[in-house]
């Protein structure tokens, strides 16, 4: 049973940067591609970033390349999403998911375990 614990959410001043944790129990890590969602009231969940097993391959949201990047240490179990220069427009619940796929990683459907989410609130 895979399950997921985000942290690291909260309030900030534009600009500042955050960082997120996502922690992985249950199973062995190194098996799965992360991926880290985020959703803003009243919208749909979007893609940000996603990292294949074995850290070879990251991808990002074209709009977020350059300001977020992804890590993993597998050794921790862990996954994270370093956040720079953020803007009221990143204020969003972000959740970490789990996939076993090495493809499509930007796509929610590719993910069958989710955590439940941390807020990150970007005051204007």
């Amino acid at each position: 049973q895979v399950q997921l614990v985000e942290s690291g959410g909260r309030f900030v001043q534009t600009g500042a940067s955050l960082t997120l944790s996502c922690l992985l129990s249950g199973r062995n890590f190194s098996g799965y591609a992360m991926g880290w969602f985020r959703q803003a009231p009243g919208q749909d969940r979007e893609f940000v970033a996603a990292i294949t097993r074995n850290s070879g391959r990251t991808y990002y949201a074209d709009s977020l390349r350059g300001r977020f990047t992804i890590s993993r240490e597998n050794a921790k179990s862990s996954v994270y999403l370093q956040m720079r220069r953020v803007t009221p427009e990143d204020t969003a619940i972000y959740y970490c998911a789990a996939s076993t796929l090495w493809y499509q990683l930007n796509l929610r459907r590719s993910y069958p375990w989710w955590g439940q989410g941390t807020q990150v609130t970007a005051s204007s």
